[in-house]
């Protein structure tokens, strides 16, 4: 997301994300946790972020003592858990995902917050998926639709933890259009996690209290990582003015892009798989217009325009 202090030629749709490991962050009760928490997160504050995401149920994993119950830890928010990472956005204008237990009426959810620029509850997103041991504890699944967010770069959507094992919510992100899915986590997800980002054509990034935080391309390959020298989690740019295509029949049009557009578009292919990344470089190129102006379907429109032929000629 451009803003006032970028340079004259930054992207129009790059977006600074900032996701934490629980490195560091710890205390002996949930609001010192969340202290630890909101201090970590200054401390990265001259990335200028434009989100900024936390691991699953940071605010209980950080306990140094015992931990209360899912209830006793849970809150309808706005409230004294949310008020700090509240404060946070408005200080540093940029939108929050705030993983913790939540309340409505009798029923605790874990749950990730989305706070907008403003310091607003944008939404809240309810973990499908709990595990049996967290049902045992008192956590309730969320709904099984789950929900985008519109943010001023683009759809997001969140998955939680164990979410990862099901297709489904995943798979209708896809379906509505979603960008960027934020996966707070209690473990890494390895290649399961890429897989996720290729198989439905987003960009995934993950927040976890144990081991590499990640940002997964829409084709499955890493942008960035943490690791032995930066166990705090990771924060990278991330251009979406990009789609992805099935290679053939549109790299017949490659070239022609190519010599029009130079520098101001990125092609990028793999070759083995037949995806190609289609990216601007510049903020006077618009992809959905470079696309149009060829006859280029994306890989998704490509692969159900191939799937309503297949209907028809079934149906003759």
């Amino acid at each position: 997301m451009t803003t006032s202090g970028d340079p004259p030629n930054a992207l129009p749709r790059q977006v600074w994300i900032t996701a934490l490991t629980q490195e560091g962050i710890a205390g002996a009760s949930l609001g010192e946790v969340c202290a630890s928490a909101v201090a970590k997160m200054e401390s990265l504050a001259s990335f200028r972020p434009d989100i900024v995401c936390l691991p699953e149920t940071f605010h209980t994993a950080g306990l140094t003592g015992p931990r209360p119950t899912v209830a006793a830890a849970a809150e309808t928010p706005p409230g004294p858990l949310t008020r700090p990472f509240i404060e946070f956005a408005q200080r540093h204008a940029c939108y929050v995902v705030c993983p913790i237990y939540t309340r409505e009426g009798e029923r605790c959810y874990n749950a990730a917050v989305l706070i907008d620029r403003q310091g607003r509850i944008a939404g809240e997103y309810r973990k499908i998926h709990p595990t049996e041991s967290e049902i045992e504890d008192g956590v309730a699944p969320g709904p099984e639709e789950p929900p985008v967010f519109d943010t001023d770069f683009g759809r997001i959507g969140i998955q939680i933890c164990f979410d990862i094992q099901w297709e489904a919510g995943w798979r209708r992100l896809g379906e509505l259009g979603t960008e960027l899915v934020f996966w707070p986590s209690a473990f890494a997800g390895g290649q399961l996690l890429n897989a996720r980002a290729r198989e439905n054509h987003y960009c995934v990034v993950s927040s976890t209290q144990k081991d590499e935080v990640k940002l997964c391309d829409l084709t499955g390959e890493e942008l960035c990582r943490s690791g032995r020298w930066q166990p705090w989690g990771l924060s990278a740019p991330l251009n979406l003015e990009r789609a992805l295509l099935h290679t053939w029949p549109y790299a017949q049009h490659f070239a022609e892009m190519q010599a029009r557009y130079g520098r101001q578009l990125r092609i990028h292919t793999l070759h083995a798989e037949e995806l190609t990344l289609v990216e601007s470089l510049s903020p006077q190129v618009r992809v959905g217009e470079v696309l149009r102006e060829f006859g280029i379907k994306t890989h998704r429109e490509h692969i159900a325009s191939a799937q309503e032929a297949q209907v028809r000629c079934r149906e003759r």
